[in-house]
């Protein structure tokens, strides 16, 4: 925590930042196992949908594309860290895939696909830009009748029904990873973290029918046991008319 009269960190997302963050996490030896979805809520929120073509848009070390794939989707995983994206690749390479994953190095800030998806997702992505404005791009990426996610970190630390005052916007920024529920920090720096109100008023349009609109708390306990992490997290699911 910053002592009274320090200048608080900034954190500005951009390349030379999450290439360091995932070689600093390569080097705990804290890469990701793709053992599951990655966060509960991407299994529970595609359930119902048919596989088809995918978007993971900051997909680090690619745990939910890789996921997906494995349903039977076709995945492209796009990440601005070479490194991040060197460990998704090495881990898939190796494992029979229902479906299909392709990782693309990618700034998301200014990058575009050569087509829509079905499905567009994104987990606790930290973009160089405005989340929202990050959400209106990745919005665009969903063809007709397609499906939009976004996991985030909860503005505030706890549901609204339970704040109580700002969290410390600081504490160990440095494990709060996009996609993997092992790297995330109780206190994201707030440029990190979203307001449910605030994405929901973005698709508040003829053009969308939001199905998912939620704040969550659960706990994640850390592998081999250890100090379990309480994550607040925000959950959109909107579907392109």
């Amino acid at each position: 925590m910053k002592n009274a009269g320090e200048n608080p960190v900034e954190h500005t997302f951009d390349k030379g930042y999450w290439e360091r963050h995932w070689e600093e996490l390569r080097e705990a030896g804290q890469e990701a196992t793709g053992a599951g979805p990655g966060n509960p809520y991407i299994a529970r929120e595609t359930a119902e949908l048919p596989p088809g073509t995918a978007l993971d848009a900051g997909c680090g070390e690619g745990v939910e594309a890789e996921w997906l794939a494995a349903q039977g989707w076709d995945v492209v995983g796009a990440d601005i860290s070479a490194a991040a994206l060197s460990e998704a690749s090495a881990r898939t390479a190796a494992r029979p895939l229902r479906g299909s994953v392709r990782w693309v190095e990618a700034d998301l800030t200014s990058w575009e696909p050569e087509q829509q998806f079905d499905l567009v997702m994104t987990s606790y992505a930290h973009p160089a830009m405005p989340h929202l404005e990050f959400y209106r791009r990745l919005s665009a990426w969903v063809a007709p009748g397609g499906t939009l996610l976004i996991v985030g970190h909860l503005h505030g630390g706890s549901p609204a029904s339970e704040q109580d005052g700002a969290h410390d916007q600081h504490a160990e920024h440095h494990r709060s990873a996009p996609h993997a529920d092992q790297q995330h920090s109780e206190h994201p720096p707030v440029e990190a973290t979203v307001d449910l109100a605030s994405i929901v008023a973005g698709f508040d349009s003829p053009e969308w029918t939001i199905l998912t609109a939620e704040e969550q708390t659960r706990t994640f306990e850390a592998p081999g046991g250890g100090h379990g992490k309480v994550l607040h997290d925000v959950i959109v699911k909107a579907v392109r008319r």
